[in-house]
């Protein structure tokens, strides 16, 4: 069965790491209405049972791909981030109605949890184990894409340790830099053997390299791609060190594709770094952002100091809004001069001039990469309910790689429940081989039984 989406957080020591992942952990509303912490809800769509949802107790574990986590935390490595998406019930206009069971929607504004790793901190050397080298290179393989969290005012060096004037720009090129050097190294170690076996097998090149990469969670399609980039015409019997590297390097970005999140925008020293970064660098790769200064503002948010959009520059204090004509303030508590001046610092340096803390969109980046689509299971596809409640709507959504087709959507929902037939927007028949994209083929009901 497709398995979730999983994006990694990587990073040096002292780069923001931690706060960049509390940041995108820590949405507005993460459950929808609920309480139901340290627990799995399992949904069933059927036309043919009035179950729409069973709740079991559970410890802590790793996720299947069947159950919909409601907890942020799954384990020390693992946690729930919230991807900005709009949400179906836009499209339809029944935002009024809809009420995720995990997440959130306003005003069809919606947050989807998406799964995140958090990477052990690395340091140069770490493909030869220095550090957590070896735990983080192979938690690092189960990544379907990075975030590498890099800390843009140059204040600490390469070992994470209190400096000024450093090169940010170094620590991108050393962490691709380790990570070839820890996939190059696996393979060029039995290369001899690997090319003996390929000629006595009579294989491919991408059967054989498949071979090789798969324990990086590696597909045929990825190393086919990995091979059209480069255009070889040589056979792979006749491969250099050279031609390796080349490989290895290719690999590696089909692989692990990377959004450079330049953290701590928020320090004088950072925008310099960000205008050679972003000239090194391809610009749709590179996002810059203040964790410190999201989650500042959310906490100001939820104590009713301010009125503040995630992911947007928009931050409005009493102050604001009774100069917009509101004696009330909009209900706002009064803030001390030292909050007061904070903000304006962050509207200053960073909302004005970069449009957002970035934080919001270092996720979506990721997503966009990845081709992530995102796909709302009903069973009533004229109410778009998921039981007998019509009222309300869009309860689930899942997210499901680029070129996903509906079978696939099918097996990620229902896991081997046998499908009789699936339905789309107006009780239209979906075929199972049916690509889903945007706007096609994205709600979806499946039907139970035989065909």
């Amino acid at each position: 069965m497709p398995r979730d989406p999983l994006i990694g957080l990587v990073g040096k020591p002292s780069a923001g790491k931690s706060t960049t992942l509390n940041s995108l952990t820590d949405a507005t509303s993460k459950v929808g209405g609920s309480n139901l912490s340290n627990k799995y809800i399992v949904f069933f769509y059927s036309s043919s049972t009035r179950i729409s949802a069973l709740i079991f107790a559970m410890p802590h574990r790793k996720l299947s791909v069947r159950l919909s986590p409601v907890f942020t935390t799954i384990d020390p490595q693992r946690a729930i981030g919230y991807l900005q998406i709009t949400c179906a019930c836009e499209r339809f206009g029944v935002q009024d109605k809809c009420k995720p069971n995990y997440g959130s929607c306003v005003d069809g504004r919606r947050s989807v949890p998406i799964e995140l790793l958090d990477v052990a901190g690395l340091v140069p050397g770490a493909h030869q184990g220095r550090g957590l080298g070896n735990k983080f290179l192979d938690d690092l393989r189960h990544a379907d894409a990075l975030i590498h969290v890099v800390d843009a005012s140059g204040r600490t060096n390469a070992e994470g340790e209190n400096t000024r004037g450093y090169d940010p720009s170094q620590d991108i090129a050393w962490l691709r830099g380790e990570i070839v050097a820890w996939i190059k190294g696996n393979l060029w170690e039995k290369w001899g053997s690997i090319k003996r076996r390929h000629v006595a097998i009579k294989a491919t090149a991408v059967e054989t390299l498949q071979g090789q990469f798969s324990g990086y969670g590696s597909t045929a399609t990825v190393v086919a791609r990995t091979l059209d980039r480069l255009n070889l015409k040589e056979p792979l019997e006749h491969w250099t060190e050279e031609t390796v590297d080349r490989v290895v390097g290719a690999f590696t970005d089909e692989k692990f594709p990377t959004v450079i999140a330049l953290n701590k925008i928020d320090d004088s020293d950072a925008y310099t770094n960000l205008m050679k970064i972003t000239k090194m660098q391809d610009p749709n790769m590179v996002v810059a952002c203040s964790a410190k200064a999201e989650l500042f503002l959310r906490k100001m948010a939820k104590q009713g100091y301010i009125r503040y959009t995630e992911g947007t520059e928009f931050v409005d204090t009493r102050e604001d809004l009774i100069a917009d004509g509101d004696p009330d303030g909009g209900g706002l508590k009064e803030l001390d001069e030292k909050n007061k001046n904070t903000i304006e610092e962050y509207r200053d340096m960073i909302l004005f001039r970069y449009g957002s803390t970035g934080v919001v969109q270092v996720l979506s980046k990721a997503a966009e990469i990845l081709g992530l689509v995102p796909v709302f299971p009903v069973r009533n596809v004229s109410t778009f309910s998921s039981g007998s409640d019509t009222k309300v709507a869009f309860r689930d959504c899942v997210l499901v790689k680029k070129n996903s087709t509906v079978g696939d959507v099918a097996r990620k929902v229902m896991g081997d429940a046998p499908i009789a037939y699936v339905e789309g927007v107006g009780g239209v028949r979906v075929s199972e081989d049916a690509v889903v994209t945007a706007g096609k083929n994205d709600v979806l009901s499946f039907k139970i039984g035989r065909a």
